[in-house]
């Protein structure tokens, strides 16, 4: 049953990190926002993902007030990228960018529910325990048919509703299509203890098996591993000598011995992107624009960059929905989104193959960027800022 009719200048929907930074950033703006969220307030977020951040999105969660100083977070200071049974590396510093860290590993849950405190603390509106079950864009205004816990629904108007939930919803849009390419991957995760002490570093080993990172956190290292689905589902119900020891295998001795291993999780992996990401007065921002593979950590990183380009473009716009004015975002987004697609895209078909010669190939181009100094800190300062 349909009831009363709520009007806001800007609605999210979608209230995980990307939606939330954004909401965030709108409202210290001056914006009247109002964010949309399907989980309840108060109920704990159970994710086994570790987050890479890059300095840049810490820093943008910091001046947000969702990063306080005493945040449960690992930094990382150098990434050491090398391949298994063959010549070749480079390694990544602060020193490049003269950052104080690259970056920083955080648990999805710690970070939802600090940027949770935010909210709340800085008296942004939400709607938690939501579901848009609808979006229209007429001339003037955006609709949302929304439905409560209880199966109530109402109707939303807004000039503006940015989708940040990673769902079905931009595709009932206008003009908008998403592109999706199945890896036939799987993203194995575990938490796993080193007889060595990590020294904030962060690993990216392209192993014959599949690429795999190996996170600093606290004092263990997160695991994530790019196997077969058939290969993951072997590891998961591997015992855990057999897992350690074809990790180790596959690294080396650089931490020294794998001593343990946590409990295992495994995530499908797909490309997902859509053809635009405006269409009338909606726009996509994170996953509701693309999803892509974990290798390089640049995912989420970009879709904080999403957040925050969308919230300093709206932050004095006399009509958050003016079509010129997403236009330029579109535009303005469109270069870097696209460079991270395909880089990721692109590392995942040169380092699908364990031939000699393409060993070799992989080798030359990773010692080539680390004995070149501005080469290696353009590349790093991508990863880090965006293009």
């Amino acid at each position: 049953m349909q009831t009363d009719i709520l009007h806001s200048d800007i609605v999210i929907v979608g209230g995980g990190p990307v939606g939330a930074l954004a909401a965030l950033r709108l409202k210290q703006a001056g914006r009247d926002v109002l964010l949309i969220e399907a989980r309840a307030r108060d109920v704990q977020v159970r994710d086994a993902r570790a987050l890479a951040l890059s300095w840049y999105s810490r820093e943008q969660l910091a001046a947000a007030g969702a990063w306080p100083d005493n945040l449960p977070a690992t930094d990382i200071d150098s990434v050491h990228v090398s391949q298994q049974q063959a010549w070749g590396r480079t390694v990544i510093t602060r020193d490049d960018l003269a950052l104080p860290h690259l970056g920083a590993v955080v648990d999805y849950p710690v970070l939802a529910h600090s940027l949770g405190e935010a909210l709340a603390a800085q008296g942004v509106p939400v709607l938690w325990q939501h579901k848009v079950r609808a979006v229209q864009s007429l001339a003037r205004y955006a609709s949302l048919t929304v439905e409560d816990a209880d199966g109530r629904s109402r109707r939303l108007t807004a000039r503006l509703v940015v989708l940040a939930e990673g769902g079905a919803l931009a595709e009932s849009l206008p003009g908008i299509q998403r592109h999706v390419h199945d890896y036939h991957q799987t993203a194995l995760l575990a938490e796993i203890s080193t007889s060595l002490p990590h020294g904030n570093i962060a690993y990216e080993r392209f192993a014959d098996a599949g690429p795999f990172a190996l996170l600093p956190h606290g004092e263990r290292m997160m695991l994530v591993w790019t196997r077969t689905p058939d290969d993951a589902q072997r590891l998961i119900d591997a015992d855990e000598a057999s897992v350690l020891a074809e990790l180790q295998q596959a690294f080396g001795e650089r931490l020294g011995s794998f001593s343990a291993i946590g409990e295992r999780a495994a995530f499908p992996l797909l490309l997902r992107q859509l053809n635009r990401v405006v269409s009338g007065r909606v726009v996509m921002i994170g996953n509701a624009a693309q999803t892509m593979h974990p290798v390089a950590a640049q995912g989420f990183n970009l879709g904080l960059r999403d957040a925050v380009a969308l919230s300093e473009l709206l932050a004095d716009a006399a009509d958050p929905g003016d079509a010129a004015l997403l236009r330029r975002y579109a535009a303005a987004r469109r270069v870097d989104s696209h460079a991270v697609v395909g880089f990721t895209h692109g590392l995942i078909q040169l380092f699908d193959g364990a031939g000699p010669l393409l060993k070799q190939l992989r080798g030359a181009g990773m010692n080539l960027l680390d004995s070149v100094p501005p080469l290696r800190k353009r590349f790093a300062s991508h990863l880090v800022f965006g293009v």
